[in-house]
């Protein structure tokens, strides 16, 4: 007699993903599902290892969804025989939220019930999920979430945080603990399971989804009773670690299927695999390639090769650019120091000339007080004319008096008489712990009301002179320069900050002040560099922590440089800077091919930058010194069209 086969879906986000996807994600992802099989008056699900109770009495509680599979002709018994087979391999420390989870376990049984499989929507929720830039950037922490000990660690792995480029990092956190929590019903996630981010796959769905999911894909076929596969599969998880997965989407996916665990013989089959072990390699979801038996020289090469197809080095990588690569990336730092009590006398006689003063004359003698009885001490030791074995540092107490100070200052003074304040913490941002302490993308962080003041200033034009902001950019460019002392800030700022350092940045390079200019160079080139490390570590295979990369801001970023250099006919020091900061935005940029080289044919790049070497095109005679002149040569003619 046939039975009902029904599927149980749960959403392990309790509305959170409907409420919040579209906001994190930029995609509409209405749950995190979590099914079950009920069959035979009972509801059978994996989490902690494969888990029995009466239909609806799980710690999930009521279903959202019940759907009808269809009906079954097995027998009770013969499915009890499956699922105790199947506890072998479904075990609590197999467990990965993406890769195997319970909807593999459902959809292994309701294949072997019934011949189906679960929902689309449901299967292919990680590769949707894994597609968006927050899943892409959520994917190490995952992984690191359920990750055992590597051979000779005595200890679980802490796991990755997540990444400073996620939106709403903490949000992030809360709905990913919360989902995993879920999903095995412990509050802890399980440390036990693949040594290397392998994906163990059961059924041809999952086969197929990981497939969609990953440009290049290794699938390793193999047998419990298979004596050369377990010699192969260390060398299997070695190169998994090695040529994995990266942050930023690129390496391989490596695929583990036994063929005697649930549909594993299916796949085989449509593979035709006739022995184990055997590897199938695979580009864009179709087979190129195929090994068979326990060669790890060939299983190496077959990857790199891989790796190639899938993601062949950038074009500029075979360029000869001896002046670019002359180059330093470390940043330009304003390192003179002022005397520090006279520019501290400078910000007290704005703050005693001014008429009004929110919101208690009180409040005015604290901020003097917290300017020269910290602030001064603390810049006067660290910036001494005789340096000290070890520079004293900023402590968080300091910071924060002198940040609500900062927040006072500026809603209370005119912008022309701010550039003092700027300039004391132009110093104090060259202390790594300023670096580490500050974050622009919260308002009471000093760096995020310079900047948004500066923005401000520059959107609008007044002729009023105590409105002149041109001392407040040229110092606030000085500062932002500054922040590339520390590289975590800097990753930070063109994060979290960027749109707004954006803002600054470009008005600042066609500003009719030369120091302002200059300034605004220098900050260019600073931001290029940084971002031109970041390709060069990927291009090397260094963990670096990598700005996100933005079509559109490159574009607009290249724009600007081009228009200034076009601009620029006075100043040699910014052509120098202005052309090293294009050769940087140029070189090894993702996008090059697709957006940049159209738009510097557009835009005439070339030309622009060969008429520097011309007459009237930088001072009487065009840039006179070899090194600009072999640097401007080589942007205009290698790297543009």
């Amino acid at each position: 007699m046939a039975t009902l086969v029904q599927l149980y879906v749960y959403d392990l986000s309790n509305g959170m993903a409907r409420q919040l996807s579209r906001q994190l994600t930029g995609r509409q992802i209405d749950g995190i599902w979590h099914t079950s099989v009920v069959v035979f008056g009972n509801e059978i699900f994996y989490g902690q290892g494969i888990n029995t109770t009466l239909p609806g009495r799980s710690h999930h509680g009521a279903p959202l969804q019940v759907i009808d599979m269809g009906e079954t002709a097995i027998d009770e018994e013969t499915f009890d025989e499956y699922v105790t087979e199947m506890k072998e391999h479904y075990t609590a420390d197999k467990y990965h939220l993406l890769e195997f989870n319970c909807n593999s376990f459902t959809n292994d049984c309701i294949g072997f019930l019934t011949g189906g499989a679960i929902p689309n929507y449901i299967k292919d929720l990680p590769t949707d999920f894994l597609s968006t830039p927050f899943g892409a950037a959520l994917r190490p922490t995952i992984d690191a979430m359920y990750q055992r000990p590597a051979p000779g660690e005595t200890a679980p792995r802490v796991p990755a945080p997540i990444p400073a480029t996620t939106p709403e990092p903490q949000l992030a956190a809360s709905i990913l603990q919360a989902v995993a929590s879920q999903a095995q019903a412990t509050s802890t996630p399980a440390t036990q399971t693949l040594t290397a981010p392998i994906h163990v796959i059961t059924n041809p769905a999952s086969f197929h989804s990981f497939l969609r999911s990953h440009r290049a894909a290794v699938a390793f076929f193999t047998d419990v009773t298979c004596g050369p596969c377990k010699m192969i599969e260390p060398v299997f998880e070695r190169l998994s670690e090695e040529k994995g997965v990266k942050a930023d989407g690129s390496g391989v996916g490596f695929a583990k299927i036994d063929i005697g665990v649930g549909l594993g013989q299916s796949l085989a089959t449509e593979w035709s695999i006739r022995a184990t072990p055997t590897f199938i390699f695979f580009l864009d979801g179709k087979k190129v390639d195929e090994l068979k038996g326990a060669n790890a020289s060939e299983l190496r090469s077959q990857v790199d090769l891989l790796v190639f197809q899938a993601f062949p080095p950038h074009p500029h990588t075979s360029l000869s650019l001896p002046a670019i690569q002359a180059l330093s990336l470390n940043p330009i730092l304003f390192t003179q120091v002022p005397s520090i009590d006279t520019v501290i006398a400078k910000l007290s006689s704005f703050i005693d000339s001014t008429a009004t003063w929110p919101p208690t004359h009180q409040t005015q003698v604290q901020v003097k007080q917290t300017l020269a009885g910290s602030v001064a001490p603390y810049l006067k030791s660290r910036f001494s004319s005789t340096p000290a074995t070890k520079l004293p540092s900023a402590s968080s107490t300091l910071l924060a008096a002198w940040s609500q100070a900062t927040s006072t200052l500026v809603s209370a003074l005119p912008i022309a008489s701010l550039f003092p304040l700027v300039d004391l913490w132009r110093l104090a941002f060259l202390d790594p712990n300023v670096g580490s302490w500050s974050n622009p993308s919260t308002s009471t962080d000093p760096l995020y009301i310079f900047i948004h003041k500066a923005a401000t200033a520059l959107r609008t034009s007044d002729p009023n002179p105590t409105s002149n902001p041109r001392n407040y950019i040229l110092t606030v460019l000085r500062l932002l320069s500054n922040t590339f002392s520390s590289p975590a800030l800097a990753q930070k700022l063109l994060v979290s900050a960027r749109v707004s350092l954006t803002a600054v940045l470009i008005p600042s390079l066609l500003h009719a002040d030369a120091a302002v200019r200059t300034a605004a160079a220098s900050l260019a080139f600073n931001v290029a560099a940084f971002l031109q490390k970041g390709r060069v570590d990927k291009i090397n295979a260094v963990s670096s922590g990598i700005v996100t990369e933005d079509e559109d801001w490159e574009v607009e970023m290249v724009s600007a440089v081009i228009e200034a250099l076009d601009r620029e006919v006075s100043s040699e020091e910014v052509v120098h800077r202005l052309s090293a900061s294009l050769a940087f935005l140029l070189r090894l940029s993702p996008s090059y091919e697709t957006q940049i080289s159209p738009l510097l044919d557009v835009l005439q790049a070339r030309e622009v930058l060969k008429r520097k070497l011309l007459k009237g095109g930088c001072g009487e005679s065009g840039v006179s010194k070899k090194e600009v002149k072999k640097l401007v040569e080589e942007v205009a003619n290698k790297l543009c069209p």
